[in-house]
């Protein structure tokens, strides 16, 4: 320990060759909502965005809760404000956000073929797609009961 003067008083602090055995570290793992992540999400992939934006594809109303926690995390921050009625402010991710996922910018965000060969998003047909692949199995299977028929 050393006594050091700080201004016009005196203090205690350990000496520099020691201070490595009385830092403690602990990470804090938070388990983040679905309605954070997917806001999260939306933040990322259509930044710059409102919270009306927000709102609008999810179909659900954000929580003052999910934003602020999201802004804490340094994840999320205010963008700039629309130049439209209520000038209403927008969100976009920050560089924290980008570095704890290993990316140098939002334009490195996977896109909807990455997500699918990862197995994070179902791949689902497109409608239409659906009816023309339901009657291509049908005439296969029409086809082959014609064919064992005999």
């Amino acid at each position: 320990m050393n006594l050091v003067r700080v201004g016009d008083a005196w203090a205690f602090r350990t000496a520099g060759d020691l201070g490595h055995l009385m830092v403690r570290e602990t990470v804090e793992s938070r388990k983040l909502s679905r309605a954070a992540i997917e806001t999260l999400a939306i933040i990322a992939y259509h930044q710059p965005v409102t919270r009306a934006e927000i709102e609008e594809i999810r179909g659900v109303a954000v929580s003052r809760g999910t934003i602020d926690q999201l802004m804490e995390m340094e994840w999320i921050r205010f963008g700039r404000r629309r130049m439209t009625p209520g000038r209403p402010v927008t969100f976009v991710v920050t560089e924290g956000f980008l570095d704890h996922f290993g990316l140098e910018s939002a334009r490195d965000l996977p896109g909807l073929k990455e997500l699918r060969a990862a197995g994070l998003l179902e791949s689902r047909p497109m409608p239409g797609q659906a009816a023309a692949r339901d009657e291509d199995e049908d005439e296969a299977r029409s086809g082959q009961s014609e064919l064992f028929e005999d």
